[in-house]
């Protein structure tokens, strides 16, 4: 008797992780982007799109791989911030909702209007930097279906820049947007039918 309730007691720990969980999923998010660019109280509205590849799950958590690039449509008064960033992503599962964190590294690009901008100095006029860009954030996507979700996103991006005493800033994009989700087990369902 013993063995059968140790037997029936693994059983059960086997279940702990839903099946209806794909380990890996594939991805992809628009979304329209405001961003705060921390340079003259300058903001600028652009979209921003990307990828997301969950590579599994482990205690509950599932990381991505992520790729995400931004595109200012109005670079406002100030800078237009532009960028291409990579990174990792960690999500959480409550229902339809998945609250994640992400840290992201990448290149981005700070155009300058209005007949650009001078350094702290006032020796030199820069119409466009480049730099590096660091961007840890957060956000939530909240499922509509199988396959649709809302996302609302928060990121807090720093750039090098010369035109600042600082040498830095730090630009607050916030989007918000339709996540797309690509199911690998339609053929499987479709097979069993």
């Amino acid at each position: 008797m013993g063995i059968v309730a140790a037997a029936l007691q693994l059983c059960s720990f086997a279940q702990a992780v839903p099946t209806a969980i794909q380990q890996q999923r594939l991805s992809v998010f628009g979304a329209a982007t405001e961003t705060d660019t921390d340079l003259g109280g300058g903001s600028n509205t652009g979209v921003t799109a990307g990828v997301d590849l969950r590579l599994g799950g482990y205690r509950g958590f599932y990381p991505s791989i992520e790729v995400r690039a931004t595109y200012p449509f109005s670079k406002g008064d100030v800078v237009g911030e532009t960028n291409v960033l990579a990174g990792v992503r960690f999500e959480r599962l409550y229902g339809r909702f998945h609250p994640y964190a992400n840290i992201l590294f990448g290149r981005g690009r700070l155009d300058y209007v209005d007949g650009g901008l001078y350094d702290p100095t006032f020796t030199y006029i820069y119409y466009h930097s480049s730099s590096n860009v660091i961007s840890p954030g957060a956000g939530v996507d909240m499922d509509l279906g199988n396959r649709f979700a809302v996302k609302v996103d928060a990121q807090l991006q720093r750039y090098s820049t010369p035109v600042t005493t600082a040498g830095s800033l730090w630009s607050v994009p916030v989007s918000v947007g339709v996540v797309y989700k690509f199911d690998f087990n339609l053929r499987h369902k479709r097979s069993k039918k």
